[in-house]
């Protein structure tokens, strides 16, 4: 597959896996997926509750009209939808409508429809075709690239799960306008994220732009999903099945990982909790590294409105407890994903419960 470098379409290079994230109505994906080879007569819709009263017929009728015989299966709105028992529900359906192995399972939603389809698709009949139709900003720059695909264990997130990548992803920003104002500030952690990470100018650009994007002005919003899906695309494409520097992708997540568990699924996004997370992690960054001074990185990790409630009703010891379920873990090291400087990041453990518990006070701190 030759690299498409126009500004609404990015490669993902994975060689023979290799996939497109174009950015384009919802209308016109159904014509994308027939262009990337899905040439089946059936397609699987997954999506919850909240998306399919604003988009579902939109997309169903797009599909007809591209020769689809499409289903869909609804599940409700939240992460409680990452679980067994809906899996099991979405298995029944999909196999009592008579999917095949050339039946392509589209996610249209966040990141929650996006990890449950996507293992659905991993796994019913040994793996089915998988193509996102992202519906939340985080869901466009973030999770649906890369192939990871799963559902919640009650011992921890994200444990139970499979490397599936889509054979197309197709994002429409319009459908953003919808997007309740949480979601929109949980996804602009995740942007955030890659900016700190590998993107020192487009950190530089969110901190110009930050009233304008925070208020989803239509000006910047572009290059600000452009810059950020292609951070994703370049860490994944070098690093499939993160072994190596994909993980930096958990920039925030090792503290936000266990803020989520801790304080029960949903009550606080992911977002929320990656931002505190990412608040402890400067902290360590800072420990590890003394040279880094990361004043800009936190003046705009502090602006990430966290709306779950107060993060100090969590004691550092449930949070250290689900730590030390990280699927991240090696042994019985906890890793932490630090910046040497902004756009420089690395893994790290070999840090004592004293600094840890330090860090989370900082994290409280720093968000007042």
């Amino acid at each position: 597959m030759e690299p498409d470098h126009s500004p609404s379409s990015l490669t993902i290079d994975l060689g023979p896996r290799s996939y497109r994230m174009h950015v384009r109505s919802l209308e016109g994906a159904p014509g994308l997926m027939r262009e990337a080879g899905l040439d089946a007569e059936r397609c699987f819709v997954v999506t919850d509750e909240n998306v399919a009263s604003l988009y579902l017929d939109r997309l169903m009728e797009a599909l007809r009209a591209a020769r689809f015989t499409p289903e869909a299966h609804v599940v409700a709105p939240g992460e409680q939808s990452k679980s067994e028992a809906p899996l099991r529900r979405l298995y029944d359906a999909a196999l009592e409508w008579g999917v095949d192995r050339q039946t392509p399972v589209a996610a249209l939603g966040g990141g929650v429809v996006g990890d449950l389809a996507g293992f659905a698709a991993a796994t019913l009949l040994r793996g089915l075709p998988l193509v996102h139709l992202p519906t939340s900003l985080v869901a466009q720059v973030d999770s649906s690239l890369g192939g990871k695909t799963g559902i919640n264990h009650a011992t921890g997130k994200n444990l139970i799960g499979a490397f599936h990548q889509p054979a197309l992803v197709a994002a429409d920003p319009e459908v953003l306008e919808t997007l309740p104002q949480r979601e929109w500030t949980s996804g602009l952690a995740e942007v955030v994220k890659h900016a700190l990470i590998a993107d020192a100018n487009l950190l530089a650009f969110l901190r110009e732009h930050w009233a304008a994007i925070l208020n989803r002005e239509a000006g910047p919003l572009p290059e600000m999903i452009h810059r950020a899906a292609r951070v994703k695309a370049e860490v994944v494409a070098e690093d499939e099945r993160e072994r190596g520097r994909r993980a930096i992708l958990n920039f925030g997540h090792t503290f936000g990982h266990a803020i989520e568990h801790a304080a029960g699924y949903g009550s606080f996004t992911h977002g929320e909790a990656v931002a505190v997370g990412m608040r402890a992690a400067l902290f360590l960054s800072r420990e590890r590294h003394p040279d880094f001074g990361g004043d800009a990185a936190l003046d705009l990790v502090t602006r990430l409105p966290v709306r779950g409630g107060d993060p100090a009703r969590l004691s550092f010891e449930a949070l250290r407890r689900a730590m030390q379920q990280d699927k991240k873990n090696e042994g019985d090291a906890v890793r932490f994903v630090l910046l040497r400087a902004a756009g420089e990041a690395h893994v790290a453990s070999g840090f004592d419960d004293d600094t840890l518990e330090a860090a989370w006070q900082f994290a409280l701190r720093s968000g007042d």
